[in-house]
């Protein structure tokens, strides 16, 4: 039997920091060759426009395959993981992930911040107050010791409503800034999580020594990044340079006429393997620029599949009954 499992359960079982230590252990799978995995495609739909989007990936150790399969249609967003059992071929389950996905991809941001940042990094800024924005925060929460964060976004009252939220859930001071150049300036984490299509940070703005997340463009004709952002990082990590080069306008567009540049480019799993190195001074600026990749969906959907069947959650479906 196929196992439904709903958001709200997914909800119920599945925590940040469970999602940060399957997404590290995948990175590990994938630096070893167990996982295998398949950049995004996606169709874009006629009338009206919208899109379907969809990834998969094989984590041969687990014995397991899942597919992250999406619409994106009149500004609403629906998310499904099939995962698949790969000696028999059973499809174990069928698991909404919206908030699945949003909880791996700030995992992934904290893995990277937890191998790029400086030991001592203390202040944090975010740049988006969307859902997204919240994992990423509080997945740099469990890996380095915040003592303040400031916030800005577009809309004064959500950025007040994000930092009073943020401030109760993390316990430490969560401040409003009034610009995107006040939050930046001196934060040795910073974040951004937006759905600008264009540079939402200056990068003459960002402190030497800092540590960049960028999560929100996946367009190659989008960026939350400058020029100057790029051409100041040190180090520059990434999910997937194949999915990279399909669709990281943050890269895409300042290496047009530099492609040479991709060769210093190297993924996340080599990080974490130790098979490339990391930060050797303190006062490098770092990049992780994060796509999202299928290992990622894979890796948590095995673990709310496995949660989910200990506590009697969801629905069986007879499919291929």
């Amino acid at each position: 039997m196929t196992l439904h499992i709903n958001e709200a359960e997914v909800r119920q079982v599945l925590t940040l920091p469970m999602a940060l230590a399957a997404v590290e252990e995948v990175c590990r799978k994938q630096a070893a060759g167990q996982v295998l995995v398949h950049p995004r495609k996606r169709f874009e739909l006629p009338a009206g426009g919208g899109f379907f989007h969809y990834m998969a990936a094989m984590d041969t150790a687990a014995g397991s395959i899942a597919m992250k399969q999406y619409t994106y249609v009149k500004g609403v967003l629906r998310f499904l993981v099939p995962l698949y059992e790969i000696s028999t071929g059973a499809l174990l389950a069928l698991i909404e992930a919206d908030f699945m996905g949003q909880q791996r991809t700030g995992a992934a941001s904290g893995v990277a911040t937890k191998y790029l940042a400086r030991r001592d990094a203390r202040t944090a800024a975010i740049l988006g107050t969307g859902g997204q924005a919240k994992t990423q925060l509080e997945a740099v929460s469990l890996v380095r010791k915040l003592e303040s964060v400031r916030v800005y976004s577009r809309d004064p009252k959500r950025r007040e409503a994000f930092c009073a939220e943020m401030s109760a859930r993390l316990g430490m001071r969560v401040q409003p800034a009034a610009s995107s150049s006040e939050a930046v300036r001196g934060a040795d984490i910073v974040n951004t999580a937006t759905t600008s299509p264009k540079p939402v940070l200056d990068g003459r703005d960002i402190a030497v020594g800092a540590h960049l997340n960028a999560i929100g463009a996946n367009h190659a004709h989008k960026r939350e990044l400058d020029d100057t952002a790029i051409s100041r990082a040190d180090l520059i990590f990434v999910d997937s340079i194949a999915q990279s080069r399909q669709e990281a306008g943050d890269l895409i567009l300042p290496f047009a006429n530099h492609p040479e540049k991709w060769k210093s480019v190297h993924e996340l799993h080599e990080l974490v393997a130790g098979q490339v190195s990391g930060r050797t001074s303190e006062t490098q600026l770092t990049l992780f620029k994060s796509n999202g990749i299928a290992s990622w969906d894979l890796a948590v959907a095995q673990t709310v599949y496995a949660l989910a069947k200990e506590r009697h959650l969801g629905r069986e479906l007879p499919l291929f009954a």
